[in-house]
């Protein structure tokens, strides 16, 4: 057939064969076509339909890479058989073989959607323009998921410019939940038993809705992953009185850890991921069942990982979430972790639950396995890398570190107004003078007027009025060259900016809102008592 000819021999797809839809009633007619592209080394899996409703049913019931169809057909005709097609599968190419065509009848075909035309007598036109036809609808379906692909990936870009937005916004509103009622807090005596208890609960949850908007802002791409060392054991054991609320007295809930399992994490990060997959077994087992939450460490060898492709050799910590629920269909297995695929009921799921896990479990440097039988249940494995034990710290008291003030003057700028009088009570219960401005426009104005006095400016990142803290920063220190400065912002550092390196200077720090208090009186008494390079 010559190198042309080579180029359009179709290919498989997930090795399965290309699929052709023949409409035809001509027995013989058939079989010649079968056996015409197999003496061409073409391989196709064909199937045969005769009838209008077999030809419709075929349709709607599976996806073909080719049609052909004959033009004449008892008590249905070609053009009402490509309009039908157009209507299904609109993609898939379409040719007519034909005993005779005449050249109106041809060009209506053209016109309709049809690829192309063959008379049933030139058998070496048939073989290429069948290889054309295969050939161009492969490129067109890849080009397709491309297409696809890049629509769903603006699209998850601009959910995480919004979740980033709102993560931001919500954080201020922490802070100031936060940081007052730890200010009612540090009243100590003169509160009553219940009141503290009160206020403790408020910072408790505030700590945790702090976590929630850490997955925003993950999901965003604008917070980095706060990597610590972690025991997925001491993780699990933490969560289980929360977890046996969440899937209620229906499900028996088992944890199960086999030797150590270390790993560098984010915590808020792993907690997360163990909910959404608890959340999805709990809703996978509507009456009841048994739930294995278990960790083991596992070495993965060259074998393992030739036949995983995400799998990489070394020491890994596998956790597994394994129900007894319903189990997942085959064709929605390779699904399950695209954004907002769900099989559940309107109000029922947003399908980011599983998408965020594969996401949080790719920035650990970790995959995810999926079983599943129809039925019997399923099982998630996620791998992480493992790591060394801590030291051990058992037996050692750690004493609370005492906060320290000073009688130093700093200039706040914070263009949320109660976060600024937050932060401004706070500073001044520690004996700190505070001078405050709106935005960085006003902290210029008044600058003149107090830059001799100032120690250290203290300001958010992302304000209005076209200066941001960093520009200002920059503005003041022109005038008093080493000015010290604690930058604040709801975003996380590295998505202010692609440079963040003047975050790394001796005179610069960085917090992130929300923040406790002692976190803020912290970074403040360390950047004043650092010296300058």
């Amino acid at each position: 057939m010559g190198d042309w000819a080579d180029k359009m021999v179709p290919k498989s797809v997930g090795n399965k064969l290309p699929r052709i839809l023949c409409l035809e009633d001509n027995l013989c007619d058939r079989e010649l076509l079968e056996l015409t592209l197999t003496q061409e080394g073409i391989a196709c899996e064909f199937v045969h339909v005769k009838t209008k409703a077999d030809f419709e049913a075929s349709l709607i019931q599976s996806t073909f890479n080719l049609i052909i169809s004959d033009f004449t057909l008892p008590a249905y005709d070609g053009l009402s058989a490509l309009a039908t097609a157009q209507k299904i599968q609109p993609d898939t190419p379409f040719i007519f073989v034909s005993g005779t065509i005449g050249e109106e009848r041809a060009l209506a075909s053209l016109k309709g959607g049809a690829t192309d035309y063959v008379l049933k007598d030139r058998r070496d036109r048939l073989v290429s323009a069948i290889q054309r036809a295969l050939h161009d609808g492969q490129e067109r379906a890849e080009r397709k998921q491309l297409e696809e692909q890049l629509r769903q990936s603006q699209k998850m870009e601009a959910i995480g410019q919004l979740a980033g937005g709102v993560a931001h916004d919500f954080n201020n509103l922490l802070a100031v939940i936060q940081g007052n009622a730890e200010l009612a807090l540090m009243k100590g005596a003169e509160l009553s038993d219940q009141t503290r208890e009160f206020l403790k609960q408020i910072t408790d949850a505030s700590g945790r809705a702090a976590k929630l908007t850490r997955q925003l802002l993950a999901f965003g791409r604008k917070h980095t992953i706060r990597l610590e060392s972690l025991n997925l054991s001491d993780v699990i054991g933490n969560l289980s009185k929360m977890l046996n609320r969440i899937i209620g007295e229906d499900i028996r809930l088992r944890c199960s850890y086999e030797g150590l399992s270390f790993v560098r994490a984010d915590a808020g990060m792993i907690e997360q991921v163990i909910l959404n997959l608890i959340v999805n077994a709990r809703d996978a087992m509507p009456n009841g069942g048994q739930l294995l939450v278990s960790t083991k460490m596992v070495s993965i060898d060259e074998l393992y990982a030739q036949l995983h492709s995400e799998a990489r050799v070394g020491q890994f910590v596998r956790l597994s979430v394994a129900d007894t629920g319903i189990g997942i269909p085959a064709e929605n297995l390779a699904r399950i972790f695209e954004p907002f695929f769900t099989t559940k009921e309107v109000g029922k799921g947003t399908g980011l639950g599983l998408a965020t896990v594969y996401g949080i479990v790719k920035q650990h440097q970790g995959w995810v396995n999926v079983s599943s039988r129809v039925g019997e249940g399923t099982t998630f494995d996620i791998f992480l890398p493992a790591t060394e034990a801590p030291a051990d710290t058992a037996g050692m008291s750690v004493a609370e570190p005492t906060l320290h003030g000073g009688n130093e003057k700093i200039l706040l700028v914070e263009d949320d107004d109660a976060v600024r009088l937050m932060t401004k009570r706070t500073l001044e219960n520690f004996g700190y003078q505070v001078l405050e401005a709106a935005s960085g426009r006003k902290a210029l104005e008044l600058w003149p007027s107090c830059a001799s006095d100032v120690d250290l400016l203290l300001t958010d990142l992302v304000m209005p009025d076209g200066i941001n803290g960093r520009e200002l920063a920059e503005r003041l220190r022109v005038q008093t060259p080493g000015l010290k400065a604690v930058f604040v912002s709801g975003y996380s550092s590295n998505a202010i900016s692609k440079d963040t390196d003047f975050l790394n200077r001796s005179e610069n720090r960085f917090l992130q809102k929300p923040y406790h208090s002692k976190a803020l009186l912290e970074v403040v008494r360390n950047c004043l008592d650092t010296a300058q390079l």
